[in-house]
């Protein structure tokens, strides 16, 4: 079996200040120490490298190089995948986004559960209720 993660898990993982952080953190450090394919998409590591970094948006921002560090820490691993949009890719974001209302802020969702499709990945990890709209997605909320 394979899974991705979202954004989500990983800024909690790196936000000690967060009720969620503990968890997180030992949920990626098992996909660390782990073996099962793990997909992480290009658009969840730069909106890690984005968030993890924002003073208006982290309690504590991660340095530049921190947040680089723990990304490159993370695809280091010789079952963790970084998996991005292949030719087609349009065409199955417009097929994902023709399933349900898709704008505003749902729209990068939508780019993940197109990307995962895309790439036959079912599992996601995350605490953003959104991806539930996508019914091909096995949704984990490790925080539930």
């Amino acid at each position: 079996m394979s899974f991705s993660l979202d954004v989500n898990i990983l800024l909690y993982a790196s936000d000690s200040s967060s009720a969620q952080h503990r968890t997180a953190a030992e949920l990626l450090a098992s996909v660390a120490d782990g073996n099962e394919a793990c997909y992480i998409s290009w658009l969840t590591a730069m909106s890690y490298l984005r968030m993890a970094t924002h003073p208006r948006l982290f309690a504590a921002p991660l340095s530049q190089q921190q947040a680089e560090n723990n990304i490159n820490d993370l695809m280091g691993r010789p079952h963790v995948h970084c998996i991005a949009e292949g030719d087609d890719f349009w065409d199955v974001y417009r097929e994902v986004a023709g399933e349900i209302p898709v704008r505003g802020n749902l729209v990068p969702d939508a780019h993940l559960a197109a990307l995962l499709r895309q790439h036959g990945i079912r599992t996601l990890y995350t605490h953003d209720r959104d991806f539930l709209k996508f019914p091909f997605l096995r949704i984990v909320d490790p925080f539930e």
